[in-house]
């Protein structure tokens, strides 16, 4: 397993933690169907599923069909996990890019 797929794990461990201690987290997720792809520029394309308000099936190499792909290279995603650089100034300087529907993009938020 590379350093991003263990990242990549990681996240998805500490979200799943997250929203089972989080009663109102768990709610808002409850019944969302998505498949999340994360493209890193520099790095691979990788894949999870939310289902139910819980990540699963993380994968590499994307997926046929996406309703959120986060693009950014490996320099900003793992700023981004370490919190050293926030998702709305990386939009902004366009070191991150959503692609998605409003509401996913919101989603994203309570992905990190």
């Amino acid at each position: 397993m590379t350093a991003i797929e263990e990242m990549l794990a990681s996240l998805v461990d500490r979200f799943n933690r997250h929203a089972a201690r989080n009663p109102a987290t768990a709610e808002e997720l409850r019944g969302l169907d998505r498949t999340i792809v994360v493209r890193l520029t520099d790095e691979g394309t990788y894949a999870v599923d939310l289902h139910d308000g819980q990540l699963k099936n993380l994968r590499t190499g994307g997926a046929p069909r996406a309703d959120v792909t986060i693009t950014t290279d490996q320099t900003t995603f793992r700023g981004l996990l370490a919190k050293e650089i926030g998702p709305m100034k990386a939009l902004v300087t366009r070191k991150l890019a959503i692609d998605g529907s409003l509401e996913d993009k919101l989603l994203f938020r309570r992905l990190l």
